[in-house]
């Protein structure tokens, strides 16, 4: 298997945020190459060297930097979009500049080639009975009775070959029925919420912490023929932004989504329960193994009742009712 080589540029103050969001999408090997430890491997080592090179002297000054690897095929490359989103919510929060410049080098994979690579390894993807993710560029038979979301991978947060959001994608379609109404808590591309206008719900809502967001996903909408009266896009931090949770209660939902990490789920649960229609239904993905047990406990704090729980490697989705 090819690798991907990513090196990230952060400072010492960077490490345990940016880890942390590393491993909460999956990650857990890493190479951390740091400044202050570089010097005191050389303060505490000066008896095997008399010369130390001048350039690696400089290469390590200022930064710090920690580095992955991802396969280089379709599954890699939608982590590589994975970790670019959760750099660019570290840089809308980093507002005193302590984790550094956050910028991404990869090895192993042409630079100038990037964008184009993406049509080398996405093709149309069936998920459940009903769903076809198509790229834009890419054709379909005509006489398919799917419904048809177009992507154009290389300008989303989030493009359907990840287990994550097929497993969310599979309970929605069993989960909605045509007039309901929906709310999309970390919506990145916005493909889920869409998805589910497509399959008929009536309204969706959408949020995402990162500004961005809320461009691609109105993009991803018009490209798939949604009208702006049923698609609204927030941006913001649902959990302690007061003004946007008004808005957000405007409207009681029938399925709420939250493909999002463990962590995240967890914390949003409190505010999730506050939406969801009395017998609504509220679909969450992205747990790691190890980290279910604490989401249905989480669940079950809130007054959630879990109807079902399914898996894809070591992604988890949790199903789950409000109870009375």
């Amino acid at each position: 298997m090819e690798w991907i080589k990513v090196t990230i540029f952060t400072t010492a103050n960077g490490i345990e945020p940016l880890t942390g969001r590393l491993m909460n999408i999956g990650i857990t090997g890493f190479e951390i190459e740091d400044e202050a430890d570089f010097n005191d491997f050389l303060d505490n080592n000066k008896q095997y060297w008399d010369y130390v090179d001048e350039k690696v002297i400089k290469q390590m000054q200022g930064e710090t930097r920690v580095i992955v690897y991802v396969s280089n095929n379709a599954s890699g490359h939608e982590m590589l979009l994975s970790i670019e989103n959760e750099l660019n919510i570290m840089r809308s929060a980093d507002t005193a500049n302590e984790f550094g410049r956050l910028a991404v080098e990869t090895d192993g994979i042409n630079e100038e080639d990037w964008a184009n690579n993406w049509k080398k390894y996405y093709h149309p993807i069936e998920i459940g009975e009903k769903i076809l993710i198509k790229p834009v560029w890419e054709e379909v038979n005509n006489d398919t009775d799917r419904v048809i979301f177009n992507i154009e991978p290389g300008l989303s947060f989030g493009t359907g070959s990840h287990e994550t959001t097929q497993l969310c994608l599979i309970n929605l379609e069993r989960y909605i029925k045509p007039g309901m109404k929906v709310l999309d808590l970390g919506c990145g591309s916005g493909i889920l919420s869409i998805i589910a206008l497509l399959l008929g719900a009536k309204k969706a809502v959408a949020v995402d912490i990162d500004k961005n967001a809320v461009d691609i996903a109105y993009e991803n909408a018009k490209r798939n023929g949604i009208d702006d009266d049923r698609y609204t896009v927030y941006a913001g931090d649902i959990i302690t932004d007061t003004e946007l949770q008004k808005k957000i209660a405007m409207e009681e939902y029938d399925i709420v989504l939250a493909n999002i990490v463990a962590d995240v789920i967890i914390a949003l649960t409190p505010t999730a329960k506050k939406y969801v229609k009395a017998d609504g239904t509220f679909i969450t993905s992205g747990i790691i193994t190890d980290r279910v047990e604490d989401v249905k406990e989480a669940l079950g704090r809130n007054n959630f009742h879990i109807t079902d729980i399914s898996q894809r490697k070591d992604w988890m989705s949790i199903v789950c009712k409000q109870e009375a």
